[in-house]
């Protein structure tokens, strides 16, 4: 299989095509000091461009003042492809980071994210991201250096590595040239001066501000403890009190800097939670059950929920949402109007079609609003989510209640509301939810509590929801709650249904192209990186040629965990690497987003016992 994508790089973009991939680094290329890539680099100059290729390999370069490996792995064909792939590396005996910097996966992954960070900061500060340009044909073109751009998120990515031995950051680099031909100085003052100097201001230790470091560390340590502490209190996610929950603008995640209101858990609803660094916290406690969300129009109803649905992931410093945190499996689910579904059990919610239709067994193509909510809920579960987090805004309103006039006129209806469901889902499945609702008083009688987002303050009003309902009788609820089916025969996955017929490539944040289909990852919100994307393209593949015959899709994600958590690899996500060296353009995903793509492919097979 022709695997083309890949991620298209170190600093994303698009995918490589065969044509495009230069050539690949092999180990046996190493220069033991025989030569030097400075001199190499100019004495190309003015030669065609394919000749960079005689610098593949890893090299020593010393113009920092102290030792850096660099490591050529691949190389583009031409200035028009996509740019070369680059890692620096620096043994911890130069670095001189301190040992309870990696005490732990979670500490490491803080550094590992800091130091990408100021990374990506010194290349932009440095305008070493921009490239030339704007000469036409035969003009200087190339010449930026890229890092895979951290988000607002604390996640695990390929960008840098950080071990017990040294540490590595790994680069995009569009190597200059003027027309076709090689700009040899140009290209030697960018490697072995301007990176070189990048290196040492953002990887030695002795240029980082080492109580800055620790402050992040510290931060990071602290939401992941809070999230660990969720289960074991009853809770199922928690607002640290003073949190600001606005974002800049719908096309900026960063905080918004003037106007917003910080957060302040109804006295209630409040709980304290013990850090190991910051010591007692005071937040609201969102507790295990039913967490009803109203309020009127812009009262920042959907704010909280979508602070919510990152809480599953740790935050940057000044973020805000820092302690908003949510219990690690929580799912967004929503309708998803056209997505496929395949060989999926959703007669908890949708049964007695026409014609006899089987929903224990459903496929379609095109699924309506309230068939896609269905599966995404039942997926949900599959894949062993206990929280659901649910806006009115993006439901398909057939499937999330239905009034005693309209069930008096239409009595041949196929869909059992999430009024009348989400009541047993948490009582005989142990799910919670929490719903953002806002038209829909029903709901009021089968919530435990019910919180009133008013001018983005937030109020406990439980006891006059349920006043409410006393006084005024709903009358659309059934008058036995049946109980929630247990769980389906797990579907089996066709191993062979994952190797594409013919190229990949993340076209966009949330798309997939995938041979001959396209897997629209639109809807899945929670994916809040480009490189998770990629990530899980390249994963699908990979399990593709791994596996053989059929799976349950769960025992597929167990052994994928399985193999990420081996020791033997200096960074576990580079085992789905399409091409033999490291990647350097992956952020690690979520089980469930992993799972939602498995379910969004069009070519998916099911095969049930």
């Amino acid at each position: 299989t022709d695997r083309g994508g890949g991620g298209g790089g170190y600093g994303g973009g698009g995918g490589y095509q065969d044509g495009d991939r230069g050539g690949s680094y092999n180990r046996s290329e190493d220069r033991n000091g025989g030569d030097d890539l400075e001199s190499t680099l100019k004495g190309l100059d003015r030669a065609n461009y394919g000749a960079y290729k005689q610098c593949m390999g890893r090299w020593e370069v010393k113009t920092a003042g102290f030792p850096v490996s660099v490591f050529i792995d691949n190389v583009q064909s031409d200035p028009f492809a996509p740019p070369s792939k680059f890692r620096v590396r620096v043994s911890q005996r130069e670095v001189q980071y301190p040992e309870d910097w990696m005490q732990s996966k979670v500490r490491e992954r803080a550094v590992c994210d800091y130091l990408a960070r100021r990374v990506n900061g010194l290349i932009s500060k440095g305008g070493l991201d921009q490239s030339s340009g704007g000469g036409g044909w035969h003009g200087s073109k190339g010449g930026d250096i890229r890092i895979d751009p951290p988000s607002q998120h604390v996640l695990e990515r390929s960008s840098l590595v950080v071990n017990k031995e040294w540490v590595e950051a790994r680069l995009s680099v569009s190597l200059p040239a003027q027309g076709r031909s090689i700009e040899g100085a140009k290209a030697a003052r960018l490697i072995c001066q301007e990176l070189m100097e990048v290196v040492r201001v953002g990887l030695l230790g002795s240029s980082l501000d080492q109580r800055d470091v620790w402050r992040h560390i510290q931060s990071v340590e602290d939401q992941a403890s809070a999230r660990d502490q969720l289960g074991g209190r009853g809770l199922v996610a928690f607002v640290l009190n003073g949190a600001m929950l606005p974002r800049a603008s719908g096309a900026d995640d960063r905080v918004m800097k003037t106007g917003g209101v910080a957060f302040k858990s109804p006295p209630e609803l409040e709980v304290k939670l013990d850090l190991p660094h910051r010591g007692e916290v005071k937040g609201m406690g969102v507790r295990k059950g039913v967490t009803l969300v109203v309020g009127g129009g812009f009262h920042g109803k959907s704010t909280l929920l979508e602070a919510l649905q990152v809480g599953v992931y740790d935050h940057v410093p000044g973020d805000g949402r820092e302690f908003v945190v949510t219990e690690e499996t929580a799912v967004k689910v929503r309708a998803e109007d056209g997505r496929p579904v395949t060989g999926l059990d959703i007669s908890p919610f949708i049964s007695n079609l026409p014609q006899g239709r089987d929903t224990t067994n459903f496929s379609s193509g095109d699924a309506s609003g309230s068939t896609s909510q269905a599966a995404n809920i039942v997926e949900a579960l599959e894949v062993g989510s206990s929280t659901l987090l649910v806006d009115e805004d993006t439901c398909a309103t057939n499937f999330m209640m239905r009034d005693s006039r309209m069930a008096k006129l239409v009595q041949a209806e196929p869909i059992t509301p999430f009024l009348h469901r989400v009541r047993a889902l948490y009582k005989d499945r142990g799910v919670s939810t929490i719903l953002v609702a806002g038209s829909c008083g029903d709901f009021f009688d089968v919530a435990d509590t019910v919180i009133k987002m008013q001018e983005y303050t937030c109020q406990d009003v439980t006891g006059l929801a349920k006043q409410i309902c006393q006084d005024m009788p709903s009358e659309n609820l059934p008058a036995v709650v049946d109980r929630f089916p247990a769980a389906a025969a797990a579907r089996k996955v066709e191993i062979s249904c994952l190797q594409p017929r013919g190229k990949v490539k993340a076209d966009r944040d949330r798309g997939i192209l995938f041979g001959e289909t396209e897997i629209d990852l639109t809807c899945v919100e929670q994916l809040v990186d480009a490189s998770q994307t990629r990530f899980i393209m390249d994963c699908l593949v990979y399990l593709g040629n791994k596996q053989q015959g059929s799976l349950p899709l769960l025992t597929i994600l167990d052994q994928l965990e399985e193999s990420l958590s081996s020791p033997s690899l200096p960074c576990p996500l580079d085992l789905v690497s399409p091409w033999a060296g490291p990647n350097g353009a992956y952020t690690k995903p979520r089980r469930q987003e992993i799972a939602a793509a498995v379910n969004r492919l069009r070519s998916l097979m099911i095969r049930r016992n």
